[in-house]
């Protein structure tokens, strides 16, 4: 019996079916090209790391001297300030007046000053011409001095409201930036109230506390260095000067680091860590870009013959600087290692 048309044209659709929904095979992902660097053994200084703060050589809050409403405030907060520039003004008016009172003490005191003068004058020449006794001209001397006396403290009271009036108008005593403003136009003032606070930016330090214990091994180094976190930045500094005291609670001292005029970018109160050197000794570096920290994990992409990264947990040391970190296991010298983990990661994984 014949097969139908029907029998045969079946298995030809299926083979066309299957062939119709099989999909090409995807095409092999590109090779990712990585900047590498190398793990070396180098001489690097041994140092021992301390918490610090920046702090200006130079801050202070300028206070009210006399009591008066504040009629004038001409900085604020981030403004720059040239040494004797005025700041801020307080109501002068009270001050005027005692000013002025105290000139008309003074020219009374002149004229009493005068008068007594001449009297002890005439009186002598009358003492003279035997017209009157002695004790006449003792009795002249004596309000003579007297008045002396009196234009004396009368001329130390003209100056001391002078100098009191001064005290209304408040100018910066040095360069410098405001950083705080502790008052409002039309508040009151009173003597010892604090009106702005400064600082002078060209002048920095940083303060690290560290154990009593290491403060000789520092001294003998005399070398530090400041790493700022928050700005990646490494800052040699000037000089080293040990707190000649220790706090007999913590049983630490501090260590005052002058930073450079033309360290930018730094401010008051900023977390720093300052590194001192004690020594010098090799160890094995790794690039510090090439170092992946996530949560507990620290690790380094290696770069193979073949161009291929592969993930690799290594422990890191203490030593480091701003280019590299020590690495205390998990690599050897000469291995090559991405230094974009972020991208060698995103490369494609080498075949098995």
């Amino acid at each position: 019996m014949k097969p139908t048309r029907l029998a045969l044209l079946l298995p030809l659709a299926l083979a066309l079916a299957a062939c119709g929904s099989s999909e090409p095979p995807p095409a092999p992902k590109a090779a990712v090209a990585l900047v590498t660097g190398s793990v070396e053994v180098r001489q690097v200084e041994l140092t021992t790391s301390a918490e610090a703060v920046v702090e200006a050589v130079r801050q202070s809050t300028v206070s009210a001297q006399v009591s008066g409403r504040i009629v004038d405030i001409r900085f604020d907060v981030g403004d720059r300030v040239e040494k004797g520039a005025v700041i801020l003004r307080i109501d002068e008016r009270a001050a005027s007046q005692a000013v002025a009172a105290s000139e008309a003490q003074v020219r009374e005191a002149e004229a009493t000053l005068v008068n007594a003068r001449a009297n002890y004058e005439r009186t002598r020449q009358l003492l003279a011409q035997k017209f009157v006794s002695q004790a006449a001209v003792d009795k002249a001397e004596a309000e003579f001095k007297a008045s002396e006396s009196r234009m004396k403290a009368t001329l130390a009271g003209a100056g001391a409201a002078a100098t009191e009036r001064s005290f209304t108008t408040i100018v910066a005593p040095y360069s410098g930036v405001v950083s705080a403003r502790h008052v409002q136009l039309g508040e009151m003032a009173s003597p010892g109230k604090p009106l702005l606070t400064g600082f002078d930016p060209s002048g920095l330090r940083v303060v690290a506390t560290v154990p009593s214990a290491q403060v000789p091994a520092i001294q003998a180094g005399a070398k530090a260095r400041i790493e700022v976190p928050s700005l990646g930045r490494w800052v040699d500094v000037q000089s080293v000067t040990v707190v000649p005291s220790a706090d007999p609670r913590t049983h630490t001292t501090q260590v005052r680091l002058d930073l450079p005029a033309d360290a930018k970018g730094l401010l008051p109160g900023v977390f720093a860590r300052a590194h001192f050197v004690t020594g010098r000794a090799p160890r094995l570096m790794v690039p510090r870009e090439a170092v992946l920290r996530r949560s507990e994990v620290t690790a380094v992409y290696v770069v193979d013959a073949k161009g291929e990264p592969r993930l690799r947990q290594v422990r890191v040391g203490t030593a480091s600087d701003e280019k590299s970190v020590e690495v205390l296991a998990g690599l050897k010298a000469g291995e090559k290692v991405a230094l974009e983990p972020v991208k060698a990661g995103m490369a494609p994984a080498p075949a098995i």
